[in-house]
């Protein structure tokens, strides 16, 4: 315990730098920063990789169900598949309600998929880097509980 308040002690120059809502922030800044420089010859951002995964995994999900399934708001997902779709990487077609459209990754889009599973396996072994291989798996386990446990007061809660 003493080593693990001496790791925090600088810290506490600021009370907001105890704060668990500032820290989750600044560990997303962080997160996204080494994603950006892991996948950079990519050119797509955390959340296009996240549509791009349920994509890949779920051929033909309707752009509601993808937003509900990486917790985004309509609007803003309606951009993302935008932005994919002007870089050949998904595709919408109309389904049997023509008011629906479903995605489906391209071979373009798979092709990028697949190659950047490796910058992203460094993403998270960088991301996690400061912690030791047991403090990595609590970690994991208490970021999974709170995420869990706190889905239903998102603005945009996780739906699968």
């Amino acid at each position: 315990m003493a080593d693990l308040l001496a790791d925090v002690k600088d810290q506490d120059a600021l009370p907001i730098y105890g704060n668990p809502g500032h820290l989750a922030r600044r560990l997303h800044q962080i997160a996204v920063s080494i994603f950006l420089s892991e996948t950079e010859e990519f050119g797509i951002t955390p959340v296009q990789y996240a549509a791009l995964t349920v994509v890949s995994a779920y051929p033909g999900v309707d752009q509601r169900s993808l937003a509900r399934m990486i917790a985004f708001d309509r609007s803003t997902i309606g951009d993302v598949v935008i932005r994919l779709e002007k870089k050949g990487l998904l595709d919408r077609r109309a389904g049997e309600d023509r008011r629906i459209k479903r995605l489906f990754i391209t071979k373009q889009g798979m092709a990028l998929w697949e190659r950047i599973q490796e910058p992203i396996g460094r993403f998270e072994r960088i991301l996690l880097e400061p912690l030791a291989e047991g403090e990595q798996a609590i970690f994991m386990y208490l970021l999974h509980k709170l995420v869990n446990k706190n889905n239903e007061l998102s603005r945009v809660p996780l739906e699968m």
